[in-house]
């Protein structure tokens, strides 16, 4: 909630210490002697209000664990977005969405702090919520859409938030701080390309601002274009033969079992045949797979346009109106390998298995036989998304009286896409071309039988072999594009008055209490619309079948802060004061509810501060989770009873439960070969989660060794009634090993061809989560000799415990140090982010350097062996990059290197990309370089 419209003042050398912020916020690393020359002039205390409080406090006196990111600290990497750079911050986790992410990810980015997930982290903007974007399973506030060169600084408050600013900041709030009052124009021109020659990136942005009627008020103007190229995963060797498969002994299957050539199994498992290029049937083995890895790619195309402007006029000391206007549109596409064609999936009514009827006059076995064939036909699918984000923030603040001041604003903001989708199948005419009609129609497990009449009555069907090469005329009738949207609205009313000096203590060394308070009104609504064919279930089953998204919410809040300085400047207290907060709550949907949270802050001398705060969280369901239609992706997981041996002791329980679906596991073949198909969805009968989050720290900012900052922090939450959906292989296991078999409910009915048909993983409230861990960050500026500095900077995280029940008073699962490999996700037990800046005069260097510890490998319910798999751990690695920066009067130049040591990411199964895609997204790119230019006029 910062003062970021107040009238222009001259700018005062501030002496920050706060925790977390690295050495280049401390001295600016430095781009000129003159800087380095100011930093010997005598430096003046300021209060400055940072996120984690609605008052202004002096530096360091928050008892709040908030880490500082400058501007200069993004733009010296290679990030192109906000989003690429906090994933270097080791207290960012993998849960969220990245531009790496191109299976699910639909172009968004969506962060997350401490593994804790997307939805329990709060973005704002100015200290201002901002309006999410929406997709067709999930919703964030989209980190894509903010320019990094509109940021001035990013703040992150790391043990929640939920008191100040409402429910979603469980895990802790970004604060992301825009450039105001400006009075200069400029420009910046970037571009970059990794060493394969692809990935390119470019940009151009500007800035004009200007001060009016005697620097009363102010007008900046923001604009800003960017692309950024895709690279193929054909093009990185480690990445083009995507592993599906994990055994012990002998070689792994790569690619899909689903190949481009026509492939027939008998439903009874006495055969399983594909055809050779000839036209004779052979055997299936591995060797005919499909390597879907030289069709797709590994990173999104991404292009952006922003428009921002603000204004405002001091009128008077007590009314200071403000505005702001901000627009994005993004465009992301990306590319994946022609369609697989199996049967439908919920809630399609079309037959469950893509079954050839006997009477078809291609039927050389004489009774019904299950295909599968990728359509290649029909080309790569090609997906796309668009979008439009606006929202307009207007207000007014100013004093009221004595040491009293308001700040009232409003917000309404809107984010509107399109997911289209290209070369995709209509289930429904593919089967009027293979003369398929159900005998009971409505019923996906009906019979079947062959009807040519049914493609007869149809115009535009013709009649096709289905073991020949597709006709122009029945590719032109059986494939299709798609087009879903999806809309999210928030309007947000916002009254706070606040006080820094309402009383002094009645004492000496007492300090003024502060007080702040406000009422907040709050709504918010998604709809998602499919398209006809897709809500009608008739789009072959791995483009995904979807139903409706409709609802929302609304509340009314009442908060408050109050601070109270018990000593300044004593005898061992050089400060001493504790700050309480509280909110109330009334949702529509969950009643009333009201949370709070203390902290202390004690300096018993300048060189060292304790500090501890306590705090409860609530968290109601947002509305995908509550409303959320359903949602068909294959995820990655493995049929029971197709890996019996990998269950070790179990083994025989598998295969009991196996035999009583008819399925002998000595000859079982998994079509779906690594990826199951999952229904997704809301769950109306969700409630809200609640929690509890507390920590305590120190800070040293010893006199001896100026300005070296360091803290070590600890901080545990606890959440309860955790609303997620479990993976599909967890759902599997419970049921087919008899663990527990509720789960077998979630589990459909298997295809005509004894495949799994849909495993249905919706939302719910599993149980309780459990997260600790440490934090020691420094940062340290020096001066070594005549012009020549060191700026110094560490972030430390380590996880002691993540401990997770998936289900209501269930067992915990202890996932510190585990990689879900087959969701590409994982929480190392250390990561850290090292910065060292040498500069001289004009010229600077940036050495940057990550580190993320190794994992055992968990697919959610047990950890990988050596008895159970080939390949069980992720090692640790590093990465290491370099930017060197020369500044001109009026010029910066920056050229750097990314990933300089070329390191390859890390292997993990994950059945897509053969790594973590969330988790080495660097590494991913290869190494990259970048040039960028920039002018202030």
């Amino acid at each position: 909630m910062s003062d970021a419209y107040s009238r222009p003042k001259r700018r005062k050398r501030i002496s920050i210490r706060s925790w977390g912020t690295f050495s280049a916020a401390l001295a600016g690393l430095a781009t000129s002697g003159e800087a380095h020359a100011a930093d010997k002039t005598t430096t003046t205390a300021e209060t400055l209000t940072v996120v984690g409080s609605a008052l202004s406090q002096r530096n360091n006196a928050s008892a709040n664990p908030v880490q500082t990111i400058t501007s200069r600290q993004i733009q010296r990497t290679a990030s192109t977005t906000i989003g690429e750079y906090l994933q270097r911050l080791p207290s960012i986790g993998s849960s969220g969405t990245t531009n790496t992410q191109t299976s699910g990810g639909l172009g968004m980015s969506c962060t997350d702090i401490r593994n804790l997930g997307a939805s329990r982290v709060l973005v704002l903007i100015d200290g201002k919520r901002q309006v999410q974007s929406a997709s067709s399973s999930q919703s964030c506030v989209d980190l894509n859409t903010i320019p990094v060169d509109l940021v001035d600084s990013i703040e992150i408050l790391k043990d929640g938030g939920s008191e100040l600013y409402g429910a979603d900041a469980v895990s802790g709030v970004i604060n992301i701080k825009l450039k105001h009052n400006l009075t200069t124009g400029g420009f910046t021109v970037r571009g970059g390309i990794t060493d394969q020659g692809d990935g390119q990136t470019g940009k151009i942005s500007g800035h004009k601002g200007f001060n009016f009627d005697q620097g009363r008020g102010n007008i900046t103007l923001f604009g800003s274009y960017e692309t950024v190229s895709p690279i193929m995963q054909r093009n990185r060797a480690w990445a083009r033969d995507p592993q599906v498969t994990n055994p012990v002994s002998g070689k792994p299957a790569y690619g899909s079992s689903i190949s481009t050539a026509t492939r027939v199994m008998d439903p009874a498992g006495r055969f399983n045949l594909v055809q050779s290029p000839n036209g004779d049937f052979t055997p299936f083995s591995s060797a005919d797979n499909y390597n879907y890895g030289r069709d797709g790619n590994l990173t999104n195309y991404l292009q952006t346009a922003t428009l921002h402007g603000q204004a405002h006029y001091d009128v008077t000391d007590w009314f200071k109106p403000y505005a702001s206007i901000f627009y994005s549109h993004k465009t992301t596409q990306q590319t994946q390998a022609p369609s697989p064609v199996t049967g439908s999936i919920y809630p399609s009514t079309l037959p469950s298995s893509f079954i050839l009827p006997s009477g078809n006059p291609y039927n050389m076995w004489g009774q019904d036989v299950n295909m599968y064939k990728r359509m290649d036909a029909f080309g790569d699918r090609q997906f796309g998304q668009a979008s439009d984000t606006w929202q307009v923030n207007a207000g007014a603040k100013g004093h009221i009286f004595g040491g009293w001041n308001y700040d009232a604003s409003m917000a309404y903001g809107a984010s509107d896409m399109t997911l289209r989708a290209q070369n995709v199948v209509n289930y429904n005419h593919m089967m009027q071309e293979m003369g398929v009609r159900q005998l009971t129609p409505g019923d996906a497990h009906s019979a079947v039988v062959y009807d040519p009449s049914v493609c007869a009555a149809s115009s535009g069907c013709v009649l096709q072999n289905p073991f020949a090469p597709w006709s122009q005329k029945a590719v032109d009738y059986a494939s299709a594009t798609i087009s879903n949207h999806t809309s999210y609205q928030l309007r947000d009313f916002n009254f706070r008055v606040h006080n820094n000096h309402l009383v002094h203590m009645p004492y000496a060394h007492g300090g003024d209490v502060g007080l702040a308070f406000g009422v907040e009104h709050r709504s918010e609504q998604l709809s998602f619309t499919p398209d006809p064919l897709s809500n009608a279930g008739d789009i072959a089953a791995a483009n995904g079948s979807a139903s409706a998204t409709g609802g929302g919410f609304n509340t009314t809040e009442v908060y408050g802060e109050l601070n109270v300085p018990f000593l300044r400047n004593a005898f061992m207290a050089k400060d001493l004061s504790v700050d309480a907060q509280g909110r109330w709550s009334r949702y529509n949907t969950f009643g009333s509810t009201q949370i709070w949270k203390t902290g202390i802050n004690w300096a018993p001398v300048d060189d060292i501060r304790f500090r501890a705060t306590l705090g409860t969280s609530f968290r109601q369901p947002n509305v995908y989770e509550l409303y959320g239609g359903r949602t068909l992706s294959y995820q990655s997981a493995h049929d029971p009873c197709a890996q019996v041996s990998s269950y070790g002791a179990l083994s025989g329980s598998v295969a009991a439960n196996c035999a009583l679906q008819g399925i002998n596991t000595a000859s079982f073949v998994d079509a779906n070969a690594g990826k199951i198909p999952t229904i997704s969805g809301g769950n109306p009968n969700l409630q809200p989660e609640t929690g509890r989050t507390w920590t305590v720290g120190t800070v040293i900012t010893p006199r001896f060794a100026p300005h070296l900052n360091v803290s070590v922090e600890y901080w545990h939450y606890t959440i309860n009634h955790t609303i997620s959906a479990l993976l599909p292989q967890y759902v599997l296991d419970e049921c087919y090993t008899g663990a527990d078999p509720s789960y077998c409910s979630d589990v459909s009915q298997r295809t005509t061809g004894n495949q799994i048909s849909t495993v249905q993983t919706l939302y719910q409230n599993l149980g309780t989560l459990r997260e600790d861990g440490l934090d020691f960050d420094l940062s340290y500026n020096i001066h070594l000799f005549g012009k020549n500095y060191l700026s110094l900077s560490n972030n430390y995280q380590q996880v002691f415990g993540y401990n997770q029940q998936n289900e209501p008073n269930g067992k915990f699962y202890n996932y510190t140090g585990r990689m879900f490999n087959q969701t590409g996700s994982g929480i190392p037990r250390i990561r850290d982010y090292a910065t060292a800046t040498w500069s001289h005069g004009n010229v600077a260097l940036t050495y940057m350097m990550s580190y993320t510890s190794g994992m055992v490998w968990n697919n959610g319910t047990t950890d990988l062996t050596a008895k159970t798999a080939g390949q069980y751990r992720t090692p640790g690695i590093f990465a290491h990059d370099l930017t060197l920066t020369y500044t001109l009067p009026h010029w910066t130049i920056e050229v750097g290197v990314n990933n300089l040591l070329d390191k390859k990411p890390p292997f993990v199964l994950d059945s897509y990309f053969n790594t973590a895609a969330a988790l080495y997204g660097e590494e991913m790119m290869g190494r990259y370089v970048f040039v960028q230019v920039g002018s202030v006029f």
